[in-house]
């Protein structure tokens, strides 16, 4: 018996041995494999892994306004969340903590009460710790939001938050947005970021976003894996180069009058679009550009489509242009001498009619009162014979080269080549008074500008410096598309056409923008929108180009609307005399207003005469309490001041309290000048106004 069973268990030991040899060379055999004859392929794979090269993505360099105000950064956002499975998190602990934590919480977040976050919370930490219970994700989401790096520094120092986060369970993702401070005011032109198949990393899609992202995004830098004991790790091998911060020519001030201005003419008009860019005459810096595009869903006008540098017909301030080009070949030479135009005129069996023209005109005239019979004939002067030439003479002086402002999505000035044939001869009439082609606003503006800067065809730009860790690194110069696209003489000729368009009796802005106080000049443009190959006449777009003051241009500006439901004057060209009545009341028109000189209609400034006002006691007519507290039988009330119904309230003549009291109360916001009583205001009794302008008053004794 005893000696079966020694040889049965020396069975079962040889059998145990030799299988644990059996597996121990069949571990042999693969590892001989794996680092013998398969080791090529191996010590690739660990290439493929340890020696792989990834991009580290920069920082998106900042866009700025010409003041250093920030228009568009990367911001760091957080999602906070507490995983309830952290292995230090006591209930004891939690408890303690709960009813402070949950303070914080309702003061940083009331959508929900104390009571209610002590109760969503320990809710959260019971069912996710319940061991019976199913948990697909045990990371609790503290805020449905995402918070700023400003509120996470907040909300990690609240109580129990505040432990290691091995105790807490507190953690957060972190994610960079592009942010905008000015919310949607020059959104369009500021553009947007976003990511793409084929590029990695946040790149601009559009506006100066898109048109400078080789700028504003940067250098990638380079990580290396590398094997550490317990993990393989990225090891920065190259860092990565932060994008140029870009100093815009927006000016947020101005940027703000030239928005709120188009939107409210858009609304008051019921038009489909607007879009208004202003300009500094000298420079050609772009100081504010808006594009206001209706929207059903917003029940509201919202920053829309770039129209500013898209093509339109640009109708009829077309013709300021092509007078320039009469000028400079001598087509014209005296403004003043009349030729002969008529209200109709046949030309190759093609009738152009006028009725705002005359038997005759001077060149004068057929600007201010926009004669499309006029602007034919002197085309023709020009280039009846060759009609082509009327193009090359525009691409001569510069008018279709690529402006390169910094907006993307700029289009150049298109125009058809012509031939001698008479269907094209008449083409060429058209033309000459905004049809048949198509014209950018900003390139309308560039040459308007032009006239204003003597000649000196500047380019317009949206970019002023590059600087890299607040270290400037370029500026951009002042740059011209043509140092001269015209003699100074005839920049001045057009300047007093343009000058008649608004204070002439028979300009066809002289009903609307006549101001003593900002002496305009400009020219109204009126073109038909064009639906399957014809024209629409029942849907216009209406446009003002100009500058001010005419005395010395300081900033030029172009207006275009469409659809509105009055002329161009009254609409685009009401849009621009708003923005440059309300530079001129907060003194951003180079001097303060001045209360003591008036404006005539040919701009000159003379002293005012005006007669002593009214001094009223005061402007309260409640005398009552006054008569019944003194016993008096009757009282004697002094005149009380004119109250307008509507608009700015009438000051003159009350003491300094009153009338702020008075100009307060309609929500304005009060500067003066001087002691006593007033004797002037900025802005005239009656004008329509806006709550927070400003308005300054003059006092004397």
């Amino acid at each position: 018996m005893r000696q079966s069973n020694k040889r049965y268990i020396q069975l079962r030991y040889l059998l145990v041995v030799g299988m644990m040899l059996f597996f121990s060379m069949f571990i042999v055999w693969a590892m001989f494999k794996n680092s013998v004859i398969y080791a090529g392929k191996w010590n690739a794979k660990a290439d493929s892994v340890l020696l792989k090269i990834t991009d580290i993505p920069p920082e998106r360099g900042k866009l700025l306004a010409d003041d250093g105000n920030v228009l568009a950064a990367n911001l760091q956002f957080y999602t906070v969340r507490i995983d309830w499975l952290a292995a230090g998190i006591r209930d004891s602990v939690l408890k303690a903590n709960l009813p402070a934590l949950s303070d914080s919480l309702a003061a940083f977040d009331p959508s929900r009460s104390a009571q209610e976050w002590s109760e969503e919370l320990y809710g959260a930490y019971k069912r996710i710790t319940d061991p019976t219970a199913k948990r697909k994700n045990h990371a609790y989401r503290v805020f449905k939001r995402m918070i700023s790096h400003s509120e996470y520094e907040r909300v990690r120092k609240f109580p129990f938050f505040c432990l290691p986060p091995n105790k807490s369970g507190f953690y957060s993702e972190r994610e960079s947005k592009r942010c905008k401070p000015y919310g949607s005011m020059a959104s369009r032109s500021i553009g947007s970021v976003g990511k793409s198949e084929k590029r990695s990393g946040l790149h601009g899609q559009s506006g100066l976003e898109g048109a400078l992202d080789s700028l504003l995004y940067g250098t990638p830098g380079k990580a290396k894996r590398i094997q550490l004991t317990t993990n393989i790790v990225n090891a920065e091998s190259v860092p990565p180069k932060k994008g140029y911060d870009i100093t815009t020519t927006i000016n947020i001030e101005l940027q703000d009058i030239l928005e709120n201005e188009l939107y409210d003419m858009c609304r008051e008009t019921s038009s489909k679009w607007g879009t208004a860019i202003l300009m500094e005459v000298e420079t050609g810096e772009i100081k504010a550009i808006s594009n206001l595009m209706w929207n059903d869903n917003a029940n509201d006008y919202i920053e829309g489509l770039n129209n500013a540098v898209l093509g339109y017909e640009p109708g009829s301030v077309m013709k300021p242009i092509t007078m320039m080009m009469a000028l400079e070949l001598g087509a014209v030479k005296n403004i003043d001498e009349p030729m002969v135009t008529g209200t109709r005129f046949e030309y190759c069996g093609s009738v152009t009619t006028d009725p705002h023209g005359g038997g005759s005109l001077t060149p004068r005239e057929i600007i201010a009162t926009s004669s499309n019979v006029g602007m034919s004939r002197i085309a023709l002067r020009m280039f009846e014979n060759n009609p082509d030439g009327f193009r090359k003479k525009l691409a001569e002086m510069g008018f279709f080269d690529p402006i390169n402002s910094g907006i993307a999505g700029e289009r150049v000035p298109r125009f058809p080549k012509l031939g001698n044939k008479p269907w094209e001869r008449v083409a060429l009439t058209r033309m000459a008074f905004g049809y048949s082609t198509e014209i950018p606003p900003l390139y309308t503006l560039a040459m308007y500008n032009a006239i204003a800067n003597d000649g000196k065809f500047v380019r317009p730009h949206l970019v002023k410096k590059l600087s890299r860790e607040g270290e400037p690194d370029s500026i951009v110069p002042v740059d011209y598309i043509r140092q001269q696209v015209c003699s100074p003489e005839n920049a001045q000729k057009l300047r007093i056409m343009l000058h008649d368009v608004v204070w002439s009796d028979r300009g066809t802005a002289h009903r609307y923008l006549q101001d003593k106080n900002v002496n305009l000049a400009g020219k109204t443009g009126t073109a038909y929108t064009i639906q399957d190959g014809a024209y629409n006449t029942g849907e216009r777009r209406l446009a003002f180009c100009g500058f001010f003051p005419y005395e010395k241009p300081k900033y030029s500006c172009i207006v275009l609307m469409l659809g509105a439901d009055r002329g161009a004057a009254a609409s685009s060209g009401m849009v621009l005399k708003n923005v440059a009545l309300k530079m001129y009341a907060r003194g951003l028109l180079g001097d303060a207003p001045r209360y003591d000189m008036v404006a005539a209609k040919d701009g000159t400034l003379t002293p005012a005469t005006p007669s002593a006002p009214t001094l009223f006691a005061t402007a309260s007519d409640s005398h009552g309490h006054v008569r019944r507290g003194l016993g008096l039988a009757s009282t004697k009330t002094f005149q009380q001041p004119s109250t307008v119904k509507q608009g700015v309230p009438d000051v003159k003549g009350l003491g300094v309290r009153e009338a702020i009291k008075r100009l307060e109360d309609a929500g304005l916001c009060v500067t003066f000048a001087g002691y006593g009583c007033v004797v002037a205001q900025s802005i005239a009794p009656g004008t329509a106004y806006r709550r927070g302008e400003s308005i300054k008053l003059q006092l004397r004794n």
